[in-house]
């Protein structure tokens, strides 16, 4: 239960945080999966979940995201978007811009009944990439 309470915590002051205040948040991941999209524009279905033990790290002050994988994945925060709240999520959006100069969008989302689960998304137009991700 105080690990919860820490959660929450921790997740209110990193969408509280603004560009004048940013401070670097770090995140553990424990799975990732992957869903393409096919050459007709259909999604696919996610992949099995698979085990990984990455590092998030969200630095405001930079205004990157950064994923300390086998290959570094970095991605500049173009634009802070809003806060979305609703009875079943927590969803907090970034615009970026990735080391390779492609767009996508970055989510970072709670699943309030799934006992306040995170998620870290990050969307291109035919690629997602979900990470379960704990503080």
């Amino acid at each position: 239960m105080k690990a919860l309470k820490m959660l929450a915590v921790l997740f209110f002051l990193l969408i509280g945080t603004q560009q004048t205040f940013a401070q670097k948040y770090r995140f553990k991941t424990s799975s990732y999966s992957v869903m393409e999209q096919n050459a007709k524009g259909q999604w696919g279905k996610w992949s099995d979940f698979k085990d990984t033990n990455l590092i998030i790290v969200l630095d405001g002050d930079k205004n990157r995201i950064v994923i300390n994988s086998a290959q570094t994945q970095l991605y500049y925060i173009d634009a802070y978007g809003k806060t979305i709240e609703n009875e079943t999520d927590k969803t907090v959006t970034f615009n970026c811009i990735d080391n390779s100069g492609n767009r996508c969008v970055i989510e970072i989302i709670t699943r309030k009944k799934q006992g306040n689960r995170i998620q870290f998304y990050i969307n291109y137009p035919d690629l997602k990439i979900v990470y379960n991700i704990y503080p």
